[in-house]
């Protein structure tokens, strides 16, 4: 029996999962690069899209928290 592991679809120019729809747009591009890279790795979609957003927000926050 043949197995084929289905690729998720990358996210791109405002194609973006709906759980980042209310978050602000460069919080949401950051986490679809993420996201998008993870994919490449392999990662289930599920999981890719919660830790883009998760490593998103840390990102921004350690910005704001080194550029203080």
């Amino acid at each position: 029996m043949l197995y084929v592991k289905l690729m998720a679809m990358p996210w791109y120019n405002g194609d973006f999962p709906p759980s980042y729809k209310n978050q602000p747009v460069k919080l949401r591009k950051k986490a679809v690069e993420i996201a998008n890279a993870l994919l490449e790795e392999g990662v289930d979609e599920g999981i890719a899209i919660a830790t883009g957003l998760k490593r998103a927000r840390e990102f921004f926050k350690k910005r704001v928290k080194d550029s203080k």
